[in-house]
């Protein structure tokens, strides 16, 4: 299957902006999304409302932070930029503002193992990064730190990051995150969850390797 034309991308990152603010993932113009194309990648601009949107307002992006197009990029490019340039497995960038994934990140708690879930996020934790302030290289570095050997991480007093083969992928794991997050919130309502030892996570994430609908086999 070949893959996916840029003005189809350029279409489902709207989709995707417009949708995450419709399942409450993301509020207003905050959040932003990116999508690995040959040469850079394309990034939602800065400011803008998801439902305003157009394909020719994505911004394409090089490597050496410079860009293309008639708006201007996040603010956070540098973000997406190097995740991107150091995780070659990755092909969607998602950043939100999520309600739960929030309120722990200004709390600087990282979401431990509470639930085998967890290790969707690729470990046995979801971390929580140090601050900086947005936008900045320090933050993106502090994200990177936090995302050693995961998919998905908390950025103090911040938000929230997660990343996928496609953005499809990112925006599924997000919500997983969030998910998560939530019971997580939850729970600490009434007192400190029951930890799963290091382990049981480590066999959840064995099991991960091969769960789901497989491939068909011939004959």
């Amino acid at each position: 299957m070949s893959a996916p034309n840029e003005l189809a991308l350029r279409e489902e990152m709207i989709a995707t902006g417009r949708r995450m603010n419709a399942t409450g993932l993301n509020q207003g113009t905050s959040g932003n999304l990116s999508v690995r194309v040959e040469g850079g990648f394309l990034l939602t601009p800065t400011g803008m409302d998801y439902d305003t949107l157009v394909p020719g307002d994505m911004v394409r992006m090089r490597m050496d932070g410079s860009y293309e197009g008639h708006r201007e990029p996040s603010s956070e490019w540098r973000i997406h930029r190097d995740i991107l340039a150091t995780r070659p497995e990755v092909g969607g960038v998602l950043h939100a503002h999520s309600m739960f994934s929030t309120s722990l990140a200004c709390l600087r708690r990282p979401i431990p193992a509470f639930h085998y879930m967890v290790t969707r996020a690729g470990g046995e934790d979801i971390r929580c990064s140090d601050y900086a302030t947005f936008g900045t290289e320090e933050l993106s570095r502090h994200v990177l730190v936090a995302l050693e050997g995961r998919l998905a991480c908390l950025m103090a007093n911040h938000g929230m990051v997660a990343l996928g083969a496609t953005l499809a992928g990112a925006f599924k794991l997000a919500v997983e995150v969030e998910t998560l997050a939530a019971m997580y919130w939850r729970a600490l309502q009434v007192g400190e969850p029951v930890l799963l030892e290091p382990e049981e996570m480590r066999r959840v994430l064995e099991k991960f390797k091969t769960y789901g609908q497989q491939p068909a086999r011939g004959g």
